[in-house]
């Protein structure tokens, strides 16, 4: 049985875990490259009856299924991927698991994006770096500074947590969040988005992509951030309305971003937020960690072994 292995960027399938439980039983292919093209695509692995992807590197919609009339067995790392059409896998028998994560990368990169915001880092590393001028920005201290949560789940208390260490006021929000749950975690729970947005310095986002958060921050919306205010997105893209977040950061309605995720992954060479001044930008690496990996990897192995055991785990949908 042929397993391909997509979007293998760092090249570190094969020896972040023991693939040697499933070692005689299926071939595997690993792809280290991004397939832009589906029809390249399923070209490429039209001979695999499992595939395994990361995160939404790849999306698997109702067309590429149609292509893969071999594919029984989709693995996917981590227990959500809004980019996999769970009906279309259904329709035509295919099993879809995910797998478990582990450590806190996420949080942690939204604490790099926060910092290097706040205190310039990228400029004042590419002054020093090039000779040029010594000390051309003033930081921003976050020391009594309000750090706003859209999202209080694991990673958005996580967060929390640390914003309280460096001397924050954190406000939350979300359309669940419970005044106990707030209180549980320290935080204060903001009458509604609007007073978040209009109060705080520092907006980070932590909710799940949904049709209720697909667009949640629009032109309207980011039009009641304070002038001085920085937004950072390390949950899903379409959560923020693209075009609107583009025209705020030209127009200086906020004073910056920090962004991880994408609507368009690889990001085009051409797009605007690559050369923005005002925008940290990371190429989606906020689960790209060693812990992570591992966990991944080692749950792949684990899926497809229950899968031809003919008990899959895990299954999605």
């Amino acid at each position: 049985m042929k397993c391909a292995i997509l979007d293998d960027y760092q090249r570190v399938a094969l020896s972040m875990t023991d693939w040697s439980a499933v070692a005689e039983r299926v071939e595997l292919c690993v792809f280290d490259h991004h397939f832009d093209d589906e029809e390249e695509l399923a070209a490429a692995i039209e001979d695999c009856e499992i595939v395994v992807i990361m995160r939404e590197r790849t999306p698997f919609r109702e067309s590429l299924f149609r292509r893969l009339p071999r594919l029984k067995l989709l693995v996917t790392t981590g227990m959500r991927n809004a980019s996999v059409d769970l009906a279309a896998a259904a329709e035509r028998g295919v099993v879809v698991c995910g797998t478990q994560g582990g450590g806190e990368g996420t949080t942690e990169l939204t604490w790099a994006l926060i910092l290097g915001l706040a205190r310039r880092l990228v400029q004042e590393n590419e002054a020093l770096r090039s000779g040029g001028a010594w000390q051309s920005t003033i930081g921003v201290d976050l020391i009594g500074k309000r750090l706003g949560l859209l999202g209080l789940g694991h990673i958005g208390s996580n967060v929390a947590r640390i914003g309280q260490a460096f001397g924050m006021e954190v406000m939350a929000w979300s359309q669940n969040l419970t005044a106990d749950k707030a209180a549980a975690a320290g935080v204060k729970l903001a009458s509604s988005m609007d007073e978040l947005l209009e109060s705080s310095d520092f907006v980070s986002i932590h909710v799940v992509l949904s049709d209720r958060t697909r667009g949640l921050i629009g032109a309207r919306e980011l039009g009641l951030m304070r002038p001085s205010a920085y937004l950072i997105n390390t949950s899903r893209a379409p959560i923020v309305d693209r075009e609107a977040l583009i025209e705020a950061l030209r127009s200086g309605k906020i004073a910056g971003a920090g962004l991880d995720v994408f609507e368009q992954e690889p990001l085009p060479i051409d797009d605007p937020l690559r050369t923005m001044p005002n925008v940290l930008a990371t190429p989606h690496i906020g689960y790209v960690t060693e812990a992570t990996y591992r966990a991944y990897f080692r749950g792949i192995v684990e899926a497809i072994d229950a899968y031809l055991k003919g008990s899959p785990v895990n299954v999605i949908g």
